[in-house]
């Protein structure tokens, strides 16, 4: 099947709104996030690359965003997608606080092996998770591959007695992810893989190498739930969707994503709009009881105005939406 057409540049910015939306964490170096939303025939789409990723990388993103706003979905499964709540790099004395805005939900994802902090911060963090969870809640830990091989195996073993659902990314390389999956074998940890897939020219080439159980998908990332269904697919492992804190637009191209999904065996990430203190929707994909919705959100006028980014900010996303675009 050839691609849909590209709508114009000019449509697309004719109904652009960038917002900037305060985090109840700090959360990768900044304490505000920024979206551009756009509408287009089928509804709301958002563009939110990090801000450092560059045009080359930032395109695909802009790609989903427009197939999101212009293009019907795939066929929905399920109604409800289960999340999981999602800890940032806290002191272990924040971990309560953190998990109190998910509420109801039985998984939390764990963020390990950050800059500046040691193993010991891991390990406390990850206790008071499981404190608070207590036995029957689920936890994961995601390193964004800030380990090396030995790094990974030392760190897996001091973080083992929390009972842990997987890890994630532990390490950069698929060939340090394949070593470290042999090497942990015999204790049936699996091992999933993000930027190994979402940041990679091969999406399938971890799946090739053996070196993950599980992908996780994210729908900007990859382009829209097409790509991300069909990468999936290829690679015949589990999966698990998350999201790149986006607002409740983006969410809920994620949840669809899950929704569509022939099998969805674990919680997602995509319970992120507990990080923020506000949203561009009066009802937004907030957990409740552990799940978010499966539909797409309008977003409310007011809210626009009221989270608006100044207006230097808007132009930097208007050059830079111009800029992935003629790479498309």
């Amino acid at each position: 099947m050839s691609p849909a057409p590209l709508p114009p540049l000019a449509e697309i910015l004719s109904s652009l709104r960038v917002v900037s939306l305060p985090l109840a964490t700090r959360f990768r170096g900044v304490d505000h996030r920024e979206a551009a939303l756009f509408e287009g025939p089928e509804g709301w789409g958002e563009f939110s690359p990090f801000l450092e990723y560059a045009p080359v990388e930032a395109s695909t993103w802009l790609t989903a965003a427009i197939d999101f706003a212009y293009e019907p979905q795939p066929t929905p499964h399920r109604a409800r997608i289960g999340v999981n709540a999602t800890v940032p790099a806290v002191a272990a004395s924040d971990v309560a606080g953190v998990l109190a805005r998910y509420g109801a939900c039985r998984t939390a994802k764990v963020k390990v092996a950050e800059a500046g902090q040691t193993l010991d911060d891991d390990i406390a963090r990850v206790a008071a998770v499981r404190e608070q969870m207590g036995p029957e809640g689920r936890i994961r830990v995601d390193a964004n591959a800030g380990w090396n091989i030995d790094e990974a195996e030392r760190a897996l073993h001091a973080l083992a007695e929390f009972d842990l659902e997987y890890a994630e990314q532990p390490c950069a390389s698929v060939a340090e992810l394949a070593e470290l999956r042999d090497r942990l074998r015999k204790w049936d940890l699996p091992i999933a893989a993000d930027e190994s897939v979402r940041k990679a020219e091969d999406p399938l080439a971890v799946a090739r190498a053996g070196a993950a159980d599980i992908v996780i998908i994210k729908a900007q990332p990859l382009g829209g739930a097409r790509r991300a269904l069909d990468i999936v697919e290829q690679a015949g492992l589990a999966a698990v969707v998350s999201s790149a804190i986006d607002t409740s637009v983006g969410l809920a191209q994620g949840a669809l994503l899950a929704a569509a999904l022939p099998a969805l065996d674990h919680d997602c990430g995509l319970g992120t709009a507990a990080l923020l203190t506000a949203d561009v929707t009066r009802d937004p994909l907030l957990p409740q009881d552990g799940t978010i919705s499966a539909a797409r959100v309008v977003p409310d006028e007011d809210l626009l105005v009221r989270h608006a980014a100044d207006p230097q900010r808007e132009e930097w996303w208007r050059r830079r939406i111009g800029a992935c675009y003629a790479l498309l």
